[in-house]
């Protein structure tokens, strides 16, 4: 079965985020074993530029030893892509592939490092989402995904 990492910067309060993310985990786990793996945001809320710097660089050892097989880092100067390109996308990859991470930053984003780790960067829009909200979005969009590669009425 093929395994997906989903790490992430930062951790969900909102009851309603983690429902949504339960539920969308759920529905993901008919088609991969999904893995999400959390890192807490160790950046003082009132921190210098170098201060900031310092702590991604930081994070992103821990991150690190998350990421395996095809790595996605989603990052707003990344390639946009419909919904039915994104699971031509992932199912192009699991023909080679049987594990795949994606990361998602929090507010101070990630470390060029992890970026220039990934094999590809992902956007979902050019605006900026909270990083708990868009945890939701793509757990929506990979789901959406899996059911265009399926064939399961969903998607539309």
């Amino acid at each position: 079965m093929l395994k997906i990492n989903l790490v992430c910067m930062g951790d969900i309060k909102e009851k309603y985020l983690k429902d949504a993310i339960a539920e969308y985990s759920k529905r993901i786990s008919r088609f991969a074993e999904l893995k999400i793996i959390e890192f807490k945001e160790n950046v003082p809320a009132s921190s210098s530029r170098a201060d900031i710097l310092s702590a991604l660089k930081k994070d992103a050892e821990e991150m690190k030893k998350f990421i395996k097989g095809y790595a996605f880092c989603l990052d707003i100067c990344g390639k946009m892509y419909s919904s039915e390109e994104f699971s031509k996308k992932i199912e192009n990859i699991t023909l080679s592939a049987s594990e795949i991470t994606f990361i998602i930053g929090a507010s101070n984003g990630i470390d060029e490092s992890i970026k220039t780790l990934a094999k590809e960067k992902l956007s979902f829009s050019p605006m900026t989402f909270p990083h708990q909200l868009m945890r939701v979005i793509f757990l929506e969009q990979l789901y959406r995904a899996f059911t265009i590669i399926h064939k399961i009425s969903y998607h539309k």
